[in-house]
């Protein structure tokens, strides 16, 4: 075993390390063998222990047992080298990946990042992690993150979805934007100059809808929505087809797809950034691969 000096507390685990090392090779002589260090420096170590404790711990005569006290606190000093054991392991472990599954759920919504991309580069650095991908609006995957059934979630979220337990990191910007079709107004300055017209959006329950009568009630309003998609990309293709107006995300506006009229509008609610979204305690590939998606959008 090799001899650490990281201080736990005011008192020092190498000398747990002596401590434990000499009940379990039944003196000083083999301990000092087992742990690669002069027998002078083991008893050093174990005086200093009981100065720490203000006990003694080994009854030294010709063989060494332990004091009563040194019986109740060799399980403990046992199960601190355990949990550094464990630890160390663990630090291992997350150099060198080589293995495990990462459950990644995106949202229709990932702004600029490109998942597909993100999911090559992931693989190639680490072949011998497996990753699974599902799709759905955030508030379902952010519901599934917290029962444990994905790992990474992508998508529009602000820092109201953090936790104790929920950790996001934002990847980025996106901001809200006005589409009509080209067939449709040229000159309009806010929403009011569209308030009568019919919207396109996403159900009832999903947080572009909410952006939506936010929007409209700042103006004393409230949105005709004619037409109901699940997907944000078909919110531009029906109103591409003169079936109404909508508010959308820039990056999904700009992207491809048909073609209409985007209008910078000012005063529209703040869209949530695009972010990861992950549990608290996450085991070394999901940590891996945080990182890549961090990587991936420094240089992308």
């Amino acid at each position: 075993m090799t001899s650490i000096a990281i201080y736990y507390g005011t008192m020092e685990l190498r000398y747990l390390q002596s401590f434990e090392a000499v009940v379990r090779c039944g003196g000083f002589t083999k301990a000092a063998a087992d742990l690669h260090l002069a027998q002078p420096a083991i008893s050093a170590h174990i005086k200093r222990l009981e100065q720490d404790l203000g006990v003694k711990l080994l009854h030294r005569s010709r063989t060494v047992t332990l004091s009563a006290a040194g019986e109740r606190f060799l399980p403990y000093a046992r199960v601190a080298l355990a949990n550094l054991e464990e630890g160390k392991r663990l630090m291992q472990s997350f150099r060198t990946v080589t293995a495990g599954h990462v459950r990644v759920a995106v949202t229709p919504l990932t702004g600029n990042v490109n998942v597909v991309d993100l999911l090559a580069n992931f693989r190639n650095r680490y072949p011998g992690v497996t990753v699974s991908l599902q799709t759905g609006l955030i508030a379902e995957l952010l519901s599934a993150l917290e029962q444990g059934r994905v790992d990474v979630v992508i998508g529009p979220a602000n820092a109201s979805v953090e936790s104790k337990e929920i950790r996001r990191k934002e990847i980025t910007s996106e901001r809200l934007t006005l589409i009509t079709p080209l067939a449709g107004l040229r000159q309009v300055t806010s929403l009011s100059d569209v308030k009568d017209e019919p919207f396109v959006c996403l159900q009832a329950d999903s947080g572009l809808r909410r952006l939506l009568e936010k929007a409209f009630t700042a103006i004393n309003a409230k949105p005709r929505v004619e037409f109901e998609t699940h997907s944000p990309s078909s919110i531009r293709e029906l109103v591409a087809a003169n079936l109404g107006c909508a508010l959308i995300a820039q990056s999904v506006a700009e992207g491809p797809g048909p073609a209409v009229q985007i209008h910078d509008i000012r005063n529209l609610p703040k869209h949530p950034p695009i972010s990861a979204i992950w549990k608290a305690g996450i085991a070394p590939p999901i940590v891996r691969f945080i990182e890549e998606l961090t990587a991936f959008i420094s240089i992308t």
